[in-house]
């Protein structure tokens, strides 16, 4: 059977266009993707990673606000767990039984928060992410502050990173930090996916997420693995393919045992 890879404009609950593509696969799990900050799914590390995720599963991934074709500004991973919300209600209204989403980067502390406020996913996978908000303890993260903070360094975001950045800042108060959204999963699966070379955010953001998260939770720190996108390879994505599809399907089968014991202890009770 041949699948046709297909391209959508989803329109956010705050009115924001979201360019997303479809890569079908089996409809018993999807995979919704979410890259990190200046990537798009049109960059080839991004794509690889989402072909290799669709030999296994459907995929929708999708372009957050600011970047690539579509509109809005970045809000560095606050506003954008709109975009994500509606690409797992996409993942949903084209018929998949389980949905999991996969974060990198930016991508994986908006997965986190996701998953902490709304609702829609069956297991979590936070590749390279940030514990903890205003992180500058890395030369990468110094500069991201800049392009970020500085108007010179959103006009360098926009002219050569293709990354339009809202020049107002985040709100009062802060978004929900990582590690607290990590907290709120249970009993969704979480995985937490990071390097120990790393040179954005070093391993401890990684054990704090895993600190603060409940079980179902994994941590696999990866030796030699640098950060997001551009570390993966096609034995870590397979690894992680495989981790999502067991981890729901045993969510299935523990949630079918509990109705199942809920069922019989009804019928034992007296009428």
């Amino acid at each position: 059977m041949k699948f046709v890879v297909t391209t959508a404009t989803l329109v956010t609950e705050d009115g924001v266009p979201i360019d997303a593509v479809h890569m079908p696969g089996p409809r018993d799990l999807a995979i919704v993707m979410a890259h990190g900050f200046t990537q798009s799914w049109q960059r080839s590390m991004v794509w690889t990673i989402a072909r290799r995720f669709n030999l296994k599963a459907g995929v929708v991934t999708f372009d957050f606000r600011g970047h690539g074709r579509s509109g809005g500004l970045s809000t560095l991973g606050d506003k954008e767990i709109n975009d994500l919300d509606m690409a797992v209600h996409y993942a949903r209204e084209l018929g998949y039984q389980k949905v999991a989403a996969v974060g990198f980067s930016m991508g994986a502390s908006v997965v986190l928060r996701q998953a902490a406020l709304r609702d829609g996913l069956d297991a979590v996978v936070s590749v390279s992410g940030p514990g903890r908000w205003y992180y500058r303890g890395t030369e990468p993260m110094r500069r991201v502050h800049f392009v970020v903070e500085k108007r010179l360094g959103r006009l360098i975001a926009r002219q050569f990173l293709h990354t339009r950045i809202d020049p107002h800042g985040w709100p009062f108060p802060d978004p929900l930090p990582p590690a607290a959204a990590a907290e709120r999963i249970s009993p969704v699966p979480l995985l937490i996916v990071h390097g120990d070379q790393d040179q954005f955010f070093p391993a401890d953001h990684a054990r704090q997420l895993y600190a603060a998260a409940r079980e179902p939770k994994e941590l696999w720190l990866i030796p030699d693995f640098g950060h997001a996108e551009r570390a993966m390879d096609d034995q870590l994505t397979d690894r992680i393919t495989a981790w999502v599809a067991e981890a729901v399907t045993e969510q299935a089968e523990q949630a079918e045992q509990a109705e199942q014991a809920e069922q019989a202890e009804q019928a034992g009770r007296p009428g």
